[in-house]
């Protein structure tokens, strides 16, 4: 698959020199990470127990904070979500994804709102090379006519509506103490995100990551999903148990080593990251990690992978800015259009030259 990124006058690891396509540092980083760089799977991922929520808040709090401002990636136990609640949105995802192209195509992505079926359409800043997947985006303003019927996936708008709702409920808890630390009012962030506003552009993710024929060999570039941080405040993803892949890169080894942590897959436990909209929120306090979906290696089960993410975007209106203004301000509706657009901008590209 060719490299169809290739505007930039320089690709070595720590290099941020200007791509003419990408406005912002972050994609201008992003640019600069798609190699396979090193293992290192002795680095242990923060395990943070959200056990009686209220009463353990304060300590909570801090057992967050310390995570997002030295790895930006932790993992949630007792977490609220009931995981049978997980695994039957997981059981309509994959009936989503099993029907024919001709029936998801029914479904297609809505430029610029994220919401709606694509198939290999994004093409990560590090990599140039679509990412080896299908997703499914829910984001609530914008699903007019996107829902399959009760004859193609029984009950799927009603239990992925209800699991998109559990999954900003927690959201929200988790953000509500990162509001205080940063002094802001506990319910900061739940108002920038409100879920009943014609402006909400927060997401539910399904993701079918697409499975490795027997003898084949992923070539050099191609990535179930290429190195990337994510542009939102707080993703949430779910994954399932014996289904790997995610790695993460925390720390300076993203400019140095570039040393990747796989994460081990389990149904009731939820992996986190911090995005770059909050980490300019905070004035980068609070870290935004790379991540990345490697292809199975030889000795691994080439079969489909499935996830979910919940991306925590705030409201198109809201305004994004740190309490020490290190950043310009600029609205979340604005921040959300480039990240999205630089993403899909290639294959957007193929798509005008035919």
């Amino acid at each position: 698959m060719n490299n169809v990124i290739n505007n930039t006058t320089s690709n070595a690891v720590g290099n941020t020199t200007t791509d003419s396509r990408y406005g912002l540092q972050e994609l201008n980083f992003e640019r600069t990470i798609g190699g396979m760089g090193q293992e290192n799977n002795e680095r242990t991922i923060p395990l943070i127990d959200l056990t009686d929520f209220d009463q353990r808040r304060a300590e909570i709090r801090e057992q967050l904070w310390q995570a997002a401002t030295d790895t930006g990636f932790f993992q949630l136990i007792n977490h609220g979500i009931d995981v049978e609640k997980v695994r039957e949105a997981f059981a309509l995802s994959e009936q989503f994804f099993a029907l024919s192209a001709e029936d998801k195509a029914r479904f297609p992505l809505k430029e610029g709102l994220n919401a709606g079926w694509e198939f290999m359409a994004q093409v990560r800043p590090s990599t140039g090379t679509a990412d080896q997947k299908e997703s499914y985006q829910v984001t609530l303003p914008h699903m007019d006519n996107l829902w399959p019927d009760q004859t193609l996936v029984p009950e799927f708008q009603r239990v992925i509506l209800d699991f998109e709702q559990r999954a900003w409920q927690l959201g929200m808890q988790v953000l509500s103490c990162f509001a205080e630390k940063l002094g802001f009012a506990q319910d900061f962030f739940t108002q920038a995100h409100r879920r009943d506003s014609a402006e909400y552009q927060s997401t539910l993710r399904l993701l079918h990551y697409l499975p490795l024929a027997e003898g084949a060999v992923a070539g050099a570039g191609i990535w179930r999903a290429g190195a990337h941080t994510d542009f939102d405040c707080l993703t949430m993803v779910f994954q399932k148990t014996g289904q790997g892949g995610l790695q993460v890169c925390p720390g300076k080894e993203a400019l140095q080593n570039q040393e990747w942590t796989s994460v081990i897959p389990q149904d009731d436990i939820i992996t986190c990251n911090i995005g770059d909209m909050l980490m300019r929120w905070s004035d980068d306090k609070l870290k935004s990690t790379l991540h990345r979906v490697r292809m199975p290696k030889p000795d691994e089960a080439r079969g489909p992978r499935y996830s979910m993410a919940f991306f925590c975007q705030a409201n198109k209106d809201v305004m994004i800015q740190g309490p020490e203004k290190k950043y310009e301000a600029i609205s979340a509706r604005d921040y959300l259009l480039q990240r999205i657009n630089a993403n899909f901008a290639a294959v957007q590209a193929d798509e005008a030259q035919k």
